[in-house]
This record gives C-alpha cells, structure tokens and sequence, in this order.
C-alpha cells in the first residue's frame, strides 16, 4: 500500500511559477511509476505528467509540455511537478498517483494509488 501526500499549491497569477510535491510513504517507491493527474471543476479528471519509475523517461500531456516538468526523487520518495509560465486554464485540483509498473500508464483507472489532491488556482 502506497500512501501519497500532496503539497505546494496555491493562488497564484497567470505566468507564475508553482512546484508541487508529492511524498509516498512507501518504501517501495522506487518500484512505482509516478504520475500527476488534475480535475478542474466541472471536469474529468485528465494526465497531466508522469515518470517511470527508474526516472529515465518522462511523458506529458499536449497542454502542458514545455512548461511543466516533472522529476522524482527515489531517495526522498518524493516526485515533483514545476509548473512555469501557469495560465488559468491550469486551475484545477491536482492530483500525484502511483503505479508499481516501469511504464506510466495515462488514464485514471489504471492508478491503484492517489493523493488527496492539492489546489492550484491560477488568476488572470
């Protein structure tokens, strides 16, 4: 059982910056791909980005590539999110989940592990 802890978000202004983090209590970490989801109101939840799990490659989803860039951090158990150049659009609940497979799957359901979720609001 993998337990996740996100934290890092808050109010912010169009084209600032945000890191989140997200801290697994599980020593296994390691063995886990990583991935970021997000849920703005109103809306599915959808992939943002996610790793795997020995870190050599990392995805994104179209919305966010060139200014988000996730890493993870196997001896803290911890996997980041940076966030750069943030728009309103990027408003939402987000969400850190694992996966104990090497490729990071991009849909929901194939996520046994979430996060409580943090909120990142972005203002015009």
């Amino acid at each position: 059982q993998v337990q996740l802890v996100e934290s890092g978000g808050g109010l912010v202004q169009a084209g600032d910056s945000l890191r989140l983090s997200c801290a697994a209590s599980e020593r296994t970490f390691s063995s886990n791909a990583m991935a970021w989801f997000r849920q703005a109101p109103g809306k599915e939840r959808e992939f943002v980005a996610a790793h795997t799990r020995s870190g050599g490659s990392t995805y994104y989803a179209d919305s966010v590539k060139g200014r988000f860039t996730i890493s993870r951090d196997n001896a803290k158990n911890t996997v980041y999110l940076q966030m750069n150049s943030l728009k309103p659009e990027d408003t939402a609940v987000y969400y850190c989940a694992a996966r104990p497979t090497f490729v990071p799957p991009k849909t929901v359901t194939e996520y046994p592990y979430w996060g409580q979720g943090t909120q990142v609001t972005v203002s015009p």
